[in-house]
């Protein structure tokens, strides 16, 4: 199996599409980033940031139902995968092992 590795930004999008687990689509994603950690974030970054997360097989997505307000295009809705899920857990020990490494003297304040 090739080795699972996820960005920063791909690691915070894959969290994002957890926290709305059933509400996950751009807009919705992007405020919950913006809004979570103060971060602006472009569409066109975070679009290419799904489909790449889609392409690796982290993400899958399906369109909602087309709305009026939306002149008839459907909402695109992600979900993460199994293979994602396992990507996200892979991070966490790797991040977590790290940190229990890391000598406490490193992060005093003086």
């Amino acid at each position: 199996m090739k080795k699972i590795q996820l960005g920063e930004f791909e690691e915070v999008v894959l969290l994002t599409v957890g926290v709305l687990h059933g509400n996950a689509y751009g807009v919705t994603i992007k405020d919950e980033i913006e809004q979570r950690l103060d971060r602006e974030v472009t569409i066109g970054a975070l679009q290419i940031t799904l489909r790449r997360l889609e392409s690796k097989g982290f993400l899958k997505s399906k369109q909602g139902e087309a709305t009026e307000s939306r002149r008839g295009r459907p909402k695109l809705f992600f979900e993460i995968t199994a293979y994602g899920k396992k990507a996200l857990v892979h991070s966490k020990e790797t991040r977590d092992e790290l940190w229990n490494a890391l000598p406490n003297l490193v992060l005093k304040l003086k």
